[in-house]
């Protein structure tokens, strides 16, 4: 029997998903061979491994020692960071430095990076509102994170919030089940063990934002007990 021609729909689904992927090369073909952080940065700002920086201002790459014992890993810049190019120095990054104090982890210590490194926003008038990394881009921008975390080799990765749960254990990650508690790392990364918090700016949505900040504080705690 033959095959019959796919329909306009399915067809205009195909192009679309074969422009996509057009628009996605990956980030790889960027990360030089030689992983200094100072490398790393200096290459990022020229990447174009998905859609996302025809949007952006700028790259955000990740900022503080190397090597760290501890590093976060947030979403994506916010507007305030996309302008900067600094990650976290935000609204969210305020809360974030107030938890960190309060859990007594010092930021100028660890490293502090997000999964994907482009502002992804839709224009309202003068403002730009946060959109959600997809998958793909999600994706594309992870051999970003993989050659921080192989220059930085921290003890301990912090995950904020979902899309950096979603870089690291894929799309189907949810943080419920998993927060607050260490757990050992995938294989493939670079790093003794992994735990999961949300994202600081869930604290700045939520009903009750002392109770959600005191969490983020004891999720914070976790982590630094569990670096002595």
């Amino acid at each position: 029997m033959s095959r019959q021609p796919p329909t306009s729909s399915t067809a205009r689904s195909r192009t679309g998903a074969s422009a996509k992927s057009a628009r996605r090369p990956g980030a790889g073909a960027w990360v030089p061979p030689v992983q200094d952080l100072a490398d790393l940065t200096a290459a990022a700002r020229a990447c174009q491994g998905c859609e996302l920086f025809a949007e952006a201002t700028q790259t955000v790459f990740g900022s503080g020692p190397s090597p760290a014992r501890l590093m976060l890993v947030g979403e994506q810049p916010g507007d305030r960071e996309d302008r900067a190019g600094i990650p976290f120095v935000g609204p969210a990054g305020g809360v974030l430095d107030r938890a960190l104090s309060a859990a007594r982890l010092d930021r100028s210590q660890l490293y502090l990076t997000n999964a994907v490194k482009h502002f992804r926003h839709a224009d309202r008038g003068k403002r730009r509102l946060h959109r959600t990394p997809s998958a793909g881009q999600i994706n594309a921008c992870r051999p970003w994170l993989e050659a921080e975390l192989a220059r930085v080799r921290p003890e301990l990765v912090v995950l904020l919030g979902a899309t950096a749960g979603r870089a690291i254990y894929g799309p189907e990650f949810r943080i419920g089940p998993v927060r607050g508690v260490l757990q050992p790392a995938p294989d493939r990364f670079p790093t003794a063990h992994v735990l999961v918090t949300v994202h600081p700016s869930a604290v700045l949505r939520a009903e009750d934002t002392e109770a959600a900040f005191a969490g983020l504080v004891a999720d914070l705690e976790v982590a630094a007990k569990a670096l002595g």
